[in-house]
This record gives structure tokens, C-alpha cells and sequence, in this order.
């Protein structure tokens, strides 16, 4: 199914960087979102002013990856603390399970950001094969001849799955993980005992160790697909600077007089 587009010229580029939002305290992007407006972005950018913006946001997109999977392994590392200090107390301090609370809270928004990548990048690719032949043409080293946009669907439905599974492990639900709200309130179902707080832990350390995994997926992806492009756009400015000397040597061609006394007449 066709991705719907975003509705601002700024829209991919600011989806694409928003992902630094999670390095702060807080904050977070609502890319998958950003669509449904009446007027496609598509239709105000031409073709180079497309292609520049998508390039530039693939990149910075690589590296906003290995960020938010050193932030997922942080987590990680941190809630593994969380349950060995557990194992010698009935339950968590307050200020420790707040503690605790939080780091899983920024967890979910790390989620967020991988599948709001995913989405802008197969939007990404959805847009170019709309506009440009020869990208639809090109073929990309991809499982059963699929487009990016596909991959990046199956990888998003593979991670939200993987997801789904670990939380009903705990007893909780992928809706309880969706948002802030629903994630606090199932996490203050879980503090009383030292058990529903192993529990949390537990599952948040699972989700964890599976992003770092996950994001480094995504990253191979979006790279492999960077470098597509890459060859897309070298051959496009290769035809286009072909072209444009065919037309030069063609105008700045030396012009023969005609002899004197010569007809100009058709020889057959």
C-alpha cells in the first residue's frame, strides 16, 4: 500500500533530523503522522531540489541510527543495574523506580524514532519512483525483487511484532507501549511489588537489547539504500553531461562555405 506524503517541502528533512529530539531531556518527533494534507510536498520541490534533500536527510539519518542504538544499549545496560539491585531488596526506592520509569519511557520514544525513520524513508522511496523513471527502473540487491518502501514496512511490522511479543510475556500490551500516558500508567500497575518491578525491568531490558539489534538493521538498510541513489544519481549526471556536449559540438560546429557557383540541391 502507497504511503501517504508529507504535507511541507520541510517535512522529510525535519522528520528525517528530528530524531536528535531524543537525545535531550525531552521531546519527541510525530512523523508518522504528518500527512494527509491537500497539497503534496512532492509537487513544490523540483526534481534537484528532491533528490538534494533526500540524499542530505539519508545521511544524516545514518548517523541519528548508531545514535539511538547507543542510547538503546545505555538503557539497556542501566536497567540490567535496575534488576541486580532488585535481587537484594523487596522493591525499588521511589527515586530509583522514577529513575527506572523514566529510562523506560525514553525507551518507547527510541521505538518511536526507528519507526518514524522507516516511515519517511519508504515515503522517501515511494516519491522518487513516482518522479523519476529510471529509479523505478533501478534494481536494488533486495530480498524477492522488493521496492525499499516494502522493506521498510516488513521491517517496521517485524519490529512491532517483536515488540508485542516481549510485553505479552509481562502480561502488558503493544496499546499500553503506544504513549507516554499508557506506558506510565502500566508501569505504576507494576511498582508495588518487587515482582511486577522485576517484571517491567525484564521486559524493558528484552525491548532494549532488541532495538540495538533492530536499529542496526535499520541502518544497513537506509545505507544500502543512500548508495542506490548514489549510483541512480551518478548515471542521471552522466546522461545529462553526455547530452549536454552532444548539443555543444553540434552548435559549435564549423560551418562549410558553399563554392561558388555550387546549387544546393539534393543528391541522390
Amino acid at each position: 500500500m502507497m504511503r501517504q506524503y508529507c504535507s511541507k517541502p520541510t517535512s522529510l528533512l525535519a522528520i528525517l533530523t528530528a530524531t536528535s529530539v531524543i537525545l535531550g531531556a525531552s521531546g519527541q518527533a510525530d512523523a508518522g503522522t504528518a500527512t494527509g494534507a491537500a497539497t503534496e510536498w512532492t509537487q513544490l520541490l523540483n526534481n534537484s531540489e528532491l533528490v538534494a534533500l533526500v540524499g542530505k536527510s539519508g545521511e544524516q539519518v545514518a548517523n541519528q541510527l548508531t545514535q539511538i542504538s547507543q542510547l538503546a544499549e545505555q538503557i539497556q545496560n542501566q536497567l540490567k543495574i535496575y534488576q541486580n539491585m532488585l535481587q537484594n531488596t523487596a522493591r525499588l526506592p521511589d527515586k530509583m523506580w522514577g529513575d527506572a520509569k523514566a529510562d523506560l519511557d525514553r525507551l518507547r520514544r527510541l521505538v518511536n524514532q526507528g519507526e518514524s525513520i522507516s516511515f519517511s524513508m519508504g515515503n522517501a522511496d515511494d516519491v522518487l519512483r513516482q518522479r523519476f523513471k529510471s529509479y523505478a527502473d533501478l534494481k536494488a540487491d533486495l530480498p524477492d525483487t522488493a521496492s525499499f518502501s516494502a522493506t521498510y514496512q516488513k521491517w517496521s511490522d517485524t519490529n512491532r511484532d517483536t515488540i508485542a511479543a516481549s510485553l505479552r510475556a509481562a502480561g502488558l500490551t503493544a496499546a499500553q507501549f503506544d504513549n507516554e500516558e499508557g506506558t506510565m500508567r502500566a508501569l505504576r500497575s507494576l511498582s508495588d511489588t518487587a515482582d511486577g518491578q522485576m517484571k517491567a525491568l525484564q521486559v524493558g531490558h528484552e525491548i532494549a537489547a532488541q532495538q540495538v539489534a533492530q536499529m542496526q538493521k535499520l541502518r544497513g538498510l537506509v545505507s544500502q539504500q543512500m548508495t542506490m541513489m548514489g549510483t541512480w544519481m551518478q548515471a542521471e549526471r552522466s546522461d545529462k553531461d553526455l547530452a549536454q556536449a552532444r548539443r555543444e559540438m553540434f552548435f559549435d560546429a564549423e560551418i562549410r562555405p558553399i563554392p561558388q557557383g555550387q546549387k544546393m540541391a539534393p543528391r541522390w
